[in-house]
């Protein structure tokens, strides 16, 4: 995930899932996943309120690094840190610039926010624990006792059945029985149930990364940190989108916004945190980590957050915005707490997501 101090802290971050066969529960637990499936059901079996009381963030693994070019030095993997009534009217994904004259997110009134909902906070770029929005929130794995990674919203789309993450967070060799849980906080785990990352034919979960990053890494391709994922419906049946609603994908809106939300799932934490702060643009000097990022300083992002998505023109009504960003790229989302950056949504983000929609639809 994300908060690196070194290079080598971002390469295990993009190697965050392990490789091999994840196992299911352990003897006298929940009932194990059954080869080949893994439903919302088998999610919840396993998933009891105790299990994920005390689920730990997921480890770090150890499988080869990416390649390295000529000037580019090997170094060996490093720990990262990863944790601690809906709408169902979403507008449509956008894929091109909003207009001038879009107007600023909506003013909220202190004592009329719907709840779990904090008003902005009188300074910006201060970070606030808060109960969480439907749209957001921490992916579960599946592994040992069971681990938690990451942060993912819910993007719309036609088949009402994608999220959003960050994709150092989803590149595992093996990403077998992921799910995601809205609005996840330690006091009501599952307050819409369990949403399982689909897996194909083969086996193979439904994620869309951009193949050039999988190829050249998480630093030489840090303006391409962004995925996709297929879920399943939940134990009633019910797709994602359906159940908490799901925020716009905008593309080439630019780097600079005067008011955006930041919203993530701190490793420690029993709730997610919330900020709201403007974004400048970020280039990089440092030929290693090319490209340029969008930057926004909030306080209190560590490990846990990466994934978290970047939302202006937030609506408190629907609970949704347009999501232009996910905390990751410049270092897997950033070096300190309290800066985090953005790979910038242009044609290769748009490309990746019409991808996405049509393999979700093929099935």
């Amino acid at each position: 995930m994300r908060r690196t101090l070194t290079m080598a802290a971002a390469v295990a971050a993009a190697l965050l899932l392990p490789a091999g066969p994840l196992p299911g529960a352990e003897a006298g637990g929940a009932a194990q996943a059954a080869v080949g499936r893994w439903s919302a059901r088998e999610a919840q079996a396993f998933w009891t309120a105790e299990r994920m009381a005390s689920a730990a963030p997921l480890p770090p693994a150890e499988p080869a690094p990416p390649a390295a070019g000529p000037s580019d030095p090997v170094v060996p993997p490093a720990p990262e840190a990863g944790p601690a009534s809906p709408s169902t009217s979403t507008p449509p994904p956008s894929t091109s610039t909003p207009p001038p004259s879009a107007p600023p997110a909506p003013v909220r009134r202190p004592a009329a926010v719907l709840p779990g909902v904090l008003p902005a906070p009188a300074t910006p770029g201060v970070g606030q624990n808060f109960d969480g929005i439907p749209v957001v929130g921490r992916m579960f794995v599946v592994k040992g006792a069971g681990s938690y990674f990451c942060t993912a919203s819910v993007v719309a789309s036609p088949g009402r059945n994608l999220v959003l993450s960050a994709a150092h967070c989803l590149l595992g060799a093996d990403t077998r029985r992921v799910a995601f849980v809205p609005r996840y906080t330690r006091a009501n785990p599952q307050p819409y149930g369990m949403f399982p990352v689909l897996r194909d034919a083969a086996g193979r979960s439904r994620i869309w990364i951009d193949p050039r990053y999988r190829s050249r890494g998480p630093d030489r391709a840090a303006g391409l940190d962004v995925a996709f994922a297929q879920v399943g419906p939940n134990a009633a049946g019910v797709p994602v989108q359906s159940v908490v609603g799901g925020n716009r994908l905008v593309t080439g809106a630019g780097y600079a916004h005067p008011q955006v939300t930041l919203i993530g799932h701190p490793s420690s934490a029993a709730r997610p945190r919330r900020c709201v702060n403007r974004t400048t643009k970020f280039t990089s000097r440092d030929a290693r980590i090319p490209g340029s990022f969008l930057r926004i300083d909030c306080t209190g992002y560590p490990g846990g957050t990466s994934g978290g998505p970047f939302l202006v023109r937030y609506d408190a009504r629907t609970r949704t915005g347009d999501v232009v960003g996910v905390i990751g790229g410049w270092k897997t989302g950033g070096d300190t707490a309290d800066t985090s950056y953005s790979s910038y949504f242009g044609s290769d983000i748009r490309k990746l997501y019409a991808k996405a929609v049509a393999g979700a639809k093929a099935g």
